[in-house]
């Protein structure tokens, strides 16, 4: 499933085309996803603008102009292109090349929107695990998918003393708690094992027991991580990839995830990647120097 940084990658490549943009067309081939598309969803999009884009976990949200929001998530395998009109210099002036007529024909292309940019935005899922929804705007943090969730991770509430005080008490391992979404909104599995080796944390540790100067360094650690994912256009593992198509490059950089094996690339650390399974998910470390 894509994490924060795919997550907030597709946010900045739907931004040119679709924040400040009127929805002039939506298209959908099927009648749900995960769940079923609200009632009349493409008409009640049709002419709205999008006031703004942003993230929230690994939600993406485009907040309309009549009080109602586009939730959108990815799910497993989803994925979102932007097809945009090009425009080309021709006899010293622009001239606007059409989309291709395939655009938004593949089999498993199920929601089709056309902006004013003008662009073509598609939405494809082979799995159906994505999910869009239109909610109230103003009740938008009550609605179950958003209410308790933690923290951005990248806000300047993610504090040293914030990260210690949601894990102050909690006998769950560091690794299972940094996944719970309560805790910190966005994390997932590959960005948790890099931040905790970052940090010299072992994801066996009670996560009571990180003390201040551990927290100190997680909370550097995961803003570093993210951040640097971020600028690589996150990870392609399976399905993810830019809205341009381009596949991320932050794999490259892995440090434990799925290096089992491999020696520790911490300078004078002589130790190797281990694999251990919790909560059900695979954990990538280094028992010699994650403490």
């Amino acid at each position: 499933m894509p994490e924060l940084p795919e997550v907030e990658t597709v946010r900045r490549g739907l931004v040119p085309v679709l924040e400040h943009r009127r929805l002039t067309r939506v298209t959908l081939r099927r009648g749900d996803l995960r769940v079923a598309f609200p009632p009349h969803f493409a008409e009640r999009l049709v002419g709205r603008e999008v006031k703004r884009l942003f993230r929230r976990a690994k939600y993406l949200l485009a907040e309309l102009d009549e009080g109602e929001t586009l939730v959108m998530h990815l799910g497993m395998s989803g994925r979102l292109s932007v097809h945009a009109q090009e425009r080309h210099r021709r006899l010293g002036r622009y001239t606007r090349v059409p989309a291709p007529a395939e655009v938004g024909r593949g089999p498993h292309d199920h929601v089709i929107i056309e902006t004013d940019a003008p662009a073509t935005i598609v939405f494809t899922d082979h799995r159906r695990f994505g999910l869009m929804l239109l909610l109230e705007t103003a009740t938008l943090e009550q609605h179950p998918l958003f209410d308790g969730l933690g923290v951005e991770p990248l806000s300047k509430r993610f504090t040293a003393a914030y990260l210690g005080k949601v894990l102050e008490g909690r006998r769950t391992p560091i690794k299972s708690a940094l996944l719970d979404q309560r805790t910190l909104a966005g994390l997932g599995n590959i960005y948790v094992c890099e931040a905790l080796f970052r940090a010299g944390i072992s994801p066996k540790r009670s996560a009571s027991k990180v003390d201040r100067a551990r927290s100190l360094r997680l909370t550097r650690a995961i803003r570093s991580t993210l951040r640097q994912a971020i600028k690589a256009g996150g990870s392609s593992l399976r399905d993810y990839a830019h809205t341009d198509g381009a596949l991320g490059e932050f794999q490259h950089r892995f440090a434990v995830y799925d290096r089992e094996g491999a020696p520790c690339p911490r300078a004078g650390c002589e130790g190797g990647i281990k694999r251990i399974v919790q909560s059900g998910r695979s954990t990538f470390f280094c028992p010699a120097c994650q403490r």
